[in-house]
């Protein structure tokens, strides 16, 4: 079993920052990609930002610019930089990794999710 802990969320006013960390842990063979989504009231799940295992990064354009993803590999860990943040920005904050359990195997999983507050 695989499983992903997120930590980080928390109420922000409008400007401020905020970092999230996502930790895998378990069978792990070995991690691809790592991602954060996030879903809004209402909304759908969309895309942040992800990170493959060599370091390429790939952003949502509605956060470019104020966001940075990174990732520890030794870790099996990635963060979410979150800067100039945006009542927008509020929504739960999902973690997701692409995992092996073994050289063959892979699938993705994802963490419990964190509540990002933004008031205004």
């Amino acid at each position: 079993q695989v499983q992903l802990v997120e930590s980080g969320g928390g109420l922000v006013q409008a400007g401020g920052s905020l970092r999230l960390s996502c930790a895998a842990s378990g069978s792990i063979f070995s991690i691809n990609d790592m991602g954060w989504y996030r879903q809004a009231p209402g909304k759908q799940r969309e895309l942040v930002a992800t990170v493959t295992s060599g370091g390429r990064t790939n952003y949502a354009d509605s956060v470019k610019g104020r966001f940075i993803i990174s990732r520890d590999n030794a870790k099996n860990t990635v963060y979410l930089q979150m800067n100039s943040l945006k009542p927008e920005d509020t929504a739960v904050y999902y973690c997701n990794a692409d995992v092996y359990t073994s050289r063959y195997y892979h699938r993705g999983y994802w963490g419990q999710g964190t509540q990002v507050t933004v008031s205004s």
